[in-house]
Formats: structure tokens, sequence, C-alpha cells
């Protein structure tokens, strides 16, 4: 990564693949950032908690094995798979040169794969402080809850005031009744991103260097 990149923000649309209606949001981070940095901004806007497992692929041309970025497990060397260490790969070396968008795969129980886009470079604006969270549209979907398919049942069980299973999913939820819960609530002001650095040390005592 070169010193250039210092002053450069990267653009990108963040959209939950499969739902419906479409789960997104557009963040702005800096370009010098990695893709370790780039999840912790993933996370916080969505609104996931960041308690499981993640990676990012992306795809490459001419039929080659798709490049894998993600944090290094303990019990498995990167060497026998090809995977890159997150932390040590800078997002300006790939997006925009080759490739303008890759895989986010959240959990890989429930399977909440997002589609980071790139869209632009941006200039870094006076009095603005990155990371930060230009739009998006609806909620974020509790964690858990088995994926896009889990979501959608959930959601229409909530709808359903005779379903069996939906007091037990309302104390699930910690919900008192099921018009607490929105769907389509998303507030841009209540989106609040943690230093990366700050959650690089957490990661480093839960699953070593």
């Amino acid at each position: 990564m070169k010193d250039t990149t210092k002053k450069k923000i990267f653009q990108f649309k963040i959209t939950l693949n499969y739902s419906t209606p479409k789960i997104w949001r557009r963040i702005q981070v800096p370009a010098e950032y990695t893709f370790f940095d780039l999840h912790v901004a993933i996370q916080d806007a969505m609104g996931w908690t960041d308690s499981h497992l993640h990676g990012f692929r992306i795809t490459q041309k001419d039929g080659l094995r798709p490049i894998v970025i993600q944090y290094p497990n303990p019990e498995e060397s990167f060497a026998d798979y090809g995977e890159r260490d997150e932390r040590k790969e800078f997002i300006a070396d790939y997006f925009d040169k080759i490739t303008k968008q890759c895989v986010y795969e959240y959990d890989f129980g429930d399977g909440w794969v997002h589609t980071v886009l790139f869209e632009k470079e941006l200039s870094h604006g006076t009095g603005i402080n990155y990371p930060r969270c230009a739009a998006g549209k609806n909620a974020c979907p509790p964690e858990d809850c088995g994926g896009v398919g889990g979501y959608e049942d959930m959601q229409s069980i909530l709808k359903n005031p005779k379903h069996p299973e939906r007091k037990e999913l309302l104390s699930w939820l910690y919900l008192e009744n099921a018009d607490e819960f929105d769907p389509k609530e998303f507030d841009l002001g209540e989106v609040v991103f943690n230093d990366p650095r700050e959650v690089l040390k957490e990661y480093e005592l839960r699953f070593g260097r």
C-alpha cells in the first residue's frame, strides 16, 4: 500500500444477498484500511455483533481459484488453502485494481452472504470522521435466526397471532409483542463504529496472533 492512499476515501455499498426487500448500507472508509478494518466497519454498519467467523472472497478471471481473505485459524495453515491474512491485506491493493466487488460472508452456519461493491473514490472531507455510514435501508436480521430463510420464517410467524411458535419466538427475541420488531427500521444516526485497532486486540486474545 502506498502513502498516497492516506487522504483517500473508498465508498462501498454492502448488500445482504437474497433478502427481500434488500438490506443494504453505504459506507465510506479510509483507503488505507485492511480487510480486517473493513470487516469491522461492515459489522457496525449492518448491525451485526461480530459473534461468528467471517471471510472475504474475490473471484478471479480465467477460472483461477478465488482469493480468500480472512482472520487466520490457529488450527489450520493458510499455506494449505492459499488463504490470505486479512490483517495484512489492504483494500487499496484490490478494489478498483483487480476487482470492483467481493463477497463477505458472516456466520458460516447461518450463511449471511453480502456483496461488497466498490462504488467510487472520494477525497477526505473537511471535518468528517471516517468510517461513516452514508445511507442504508431495512433492519439487520437477528443473530442466529437461521439465515435468510430463517429470517423470512421468523417474520411470517410474528405476523400470525395464531402461530403455535409465536410466543416462544417473542421470548427468544426478548420482545413483549410483535409490533416491537420492524424489519424496515433503520436509523442512520444509531450507527456507531468501533475502533478496528481495539477490535483487533480482542481478536488476538480470542484467537491468537
